[in-house]
């Protein structure tokens, strides 16, 4: 008679060594010195989160557009925050001294910089026909709905024309003429054709004083690029944001042309001129310093000795000094009849001190790179530039995001040293707000709001840093 042998089922794991309680006491308890810390942790969230989310929410006053819907329900026994004095004095936080009418320029020009950037930062996402169809209609179509149609067919024009610029190359039509003195007047011709357009285009829109500079630059900055065989859609992109957008920007911000009041900068404030701070900062900082860390690791004794020259320079002195020799001491060494806007100079002075950072970031990078990819890239008999910005410099600034993230939100936050050179940042504008005689007694309220504003830019940056490495297959080991 044969026997079957069946096994019994497997018992179950014990309840300690399974699921959450499994993972409390591998973490949380396993030994008598997280057990402390553990209830020392709970004990204190105990005793300070309650508190703030009954002061910050459930006792709080949210409706009303004076101190006296404070006090009212301090008197019925709910001594909550004030969110009304943030809620009243909610566009000077954003917009500063910013005149109320001309704020939508503001508006504008942030919804522009949002669409230029987002197929740049969306990556992959982005690059399927329908969606970027789609994206560039609603893009023209809010800011039509928004500010009108100028400003829509500015936008319109701002998104379109990278698809197109690149099949608008001038190279073939300049190949199909003779090199002799023919072929040499019919291209100054079109130069001067050029150059004409956009002299007498930027007349008509009012800026007749500057049309000139302004049709030079045009042109020496997109003949370039014409007489490439075509550039991609995303080096155009680029052009457009660094180029283009930055022009747009300061004409509808500062005004005085198109027909725009003019805006000088001290009425800048809040969290717009710590943006743009933070923004132009970033966007010059990094270049600069790539620059300086190439010329620290020269061969050319000279350039060599600049670049450290200065990055020990910068970084052996705080930022706070840099922005008050920037806008007090360095107007004394110009002449009287030459002179720069404050904003200016912080601008210039914020990028050149976080230059200096940013070389010291990306030598590390540099330093980090195989001598294997120089010696491959020069048996390719490649320049020096090319080297580095085909091979190199991809693979240093892969190796650096958490450092030049750091750097970002260093940069971010260190924009409130601007108060002290009479800029009127978003927490400037919070300390001039909590000075109001109307609104006397409500420190915590700013600060919070402050806090948490910074809060969510850096975590954004921070959250995009991570999903860069995770995109790059950043490996650290």
């Amino acid at each position: 008679m044969t026997v079957e042998w069946k096994p019994k089922p497997s018992l179950p794991a014990p309840v300690l060594e399974r699921g959450v309680l499994r993972w409390m006491m591998k973490n949380l308890f396993s030994s008598p010195f997280n057990v402390f810390l553990t209830l020392s942790g709970i004990a204190i969230i105990i005793l300070v989160v309650p508190p703030f989310v009954r002061w910050a929410l459930f006792d709080a006053a949210w409706i009303g557009n004076s101190r006296g819907a404070c006090d009212q329900m301090k008197e019925a026994g709910f001594p909550g925050a004030c969110w009304v004095f943030i809620r009243v004095r909610f566009g000077l936080f954003i917009y500063g001294f910013y005149p109320g009418p001309e704020r939508w320029r503001v508006n504008m020009a942030f919804i522009v910089l949002f669409l230029s950037m987002f197929p740049i930062l969306a990556g992959a996402f982005y690059r399927h026909e329908k969606i970027e169809a789609v994206f560039c209609g609603l893009g023209v179509l809010t800011v039509l709905l928004l500010f009108g149609i100028g400003p829509g067919l500015f936008t319109l024009f701002y998104l379109v024309s990278p698809y197109l610029l690149p099949h608008a190359s001038l190279r073939k039509v300049f190949a199909t003429f003779d090199r002799g003195l023919i072929g040499l007047l019919i291209r100054g011709t079109i130069l001067a054709i050029w150059f004409l357009l956009v002299y007498f285009t930027a007349g008509k829109l009012g800026v007749t004083p500057a049309a000139g500079s302004i049709a030079l630059l045009a042109a020496l900055l997109t003949l370039p690029l014409m007489f490439s065989n075509g550039l991609p859609v995303i080096v155009w992109r680029w052009f457009f944001l660094f180029m283009v957008y930055p022009v747009f920007a300061y004409y509808v911000l500062l005004g005085g042309v198109f027909g725009l009041s003019e805006v000088q900068t001290h009425y800048w404030g809040g969290l717009f001129l710590t943006l743009v701070v933070a923004g132009v900062g970033m966007a010059t900082a990094l270049p600069i310093g790539i620059l300086l860390a190439l010329g620290r690791r020269s061969n050319m004794p000279v350039i060599k000795t600049l670049c450290v020259a200065f990055i020990e320079l910068v970084r052996g002195v705080p930022l706070v000094s840099v922005l008050f020799m920037a806008s007090v001491m360095f107007p004394l060494f110009l002449p009287e009849e030459v002179y720069f806007d404050k904003l200016l100079r912080a601008l210039v002075g914020v990028s050149l001190f976080y230059a200096a950072y940013m070389a010291e970031v990306v030598r590390g990078g540099l330093q980090a790179i195989p001598k294997g990819q120089y010696e491959a890239a020069r048996a390719l008999g490649w320049p020096y530039w090319k080297m580095m910005g085909l091979i190199i410099l991809p693979q240093a600034l892969r190796l650096v995001i958490p450092g030049l993230t750091n750097n970002f939100l260093s940069l971010l936050k260190d924009t409130t040293l601007v108060a002290v050179i009479g800029l009127m940042d978003v927490l400037g504008i919070v300390k001039a707000a909590m000075a109001d005689v109307d609104w006397i007694g409500f420190v915590a309220e700013a600060y919070v709001f402050a806090a948490v504003l910074f809060w969510i830019f850096c975590f954004g940056i921070s959250r995009y840093s991570m999903r860069l490495e995770k995109k790059y297959h950043v490996n650290y080991r």
